[in-house]
């Protein structure tokens, strides 16, 4: 394990950084337990000469522990359920995938 990689799981060992989460590929079944860490920063979107200022979800898990997350995807955190809304993004070193998300409707 390189030092990037054990950077990674201190952080996702930190309680005061990430939570327990419950992740269902497809949202659907059992699913697996996962450390998840969540951010929601606002986004801004132009429209035209105008902007509009959005919340996001964004929740960040480890390669390790989610290989492949998809659209469609769950994430349960604190009884609170999320869903993985666009394609996921890796982070440079490969580690983490970023997924934006929202309440089901």
């Amino acid at each position: 394990m390189d030092a990037f990689a054990a950077a990674t799981d201190a952080l996702f060992a930190d309680p005061n950084m990430a939570r327990d989460a419950t992740w269902r590929a497809g949202g659907v079944g059992a699913g697996t337990s996962a450390r998840v860490i969540t951010r929601r920063p606002d986004q801004v979107v132009g429209f035209g000469d105008s902007r509009a200022i959005l919340p996001t979800t964004l929740i960040d898990v480890r390669r390790s522990e989610v290989s492949e997350p998809a659209s469609g995807d769950t994430v349960e955190i604190e009884n609170e359920i999320f869903e993985v809304i666009a394609t996921p993004t890796l982070d440079s070193l490969r580690l983490v995938w970023t997924c934006e998300a929202a309440h089901p409707a």
